[in-house]
């Protein structure tokens, strides 16, 4: 299973929390990976994407950010 989806989060985060859920379930169901990346491990990360959080990237693109539509995701993922 690829990793095409990459989730940008931090903990504490409820739109993260809820973001997280649906790619989870979207990944499931098209047998794709992803992967998440907690911003405040890397200051790089957290200037570029604190305020916007949770960013969702589909094979390296940014694709979303603050809410994740699950149509949209199945569609960016070919299914």
């Amino acid at each position: 299973m690829s990793e095409r989806v990459t989730l940008y989060a931090k903990p504490g985060c409820h739109l993260c929390d809820d973001a997280r859920a649906i790619i989870a379930a979207v990944c499931a169901e098209t047998g794709t990976g992803f992967t998440e990346i907690d911003i405040t491990s890397d200051p790089a990360l957290f200037e570029r994407y604190g305020e916007q959080i949770p960013v969702t990237l589909v094979d390296g693109k940014q694709h979303d950010f603050w809410r994740v539509d699950p149509a949209r995701l199945r569609k960016a993922l070919g299914a």
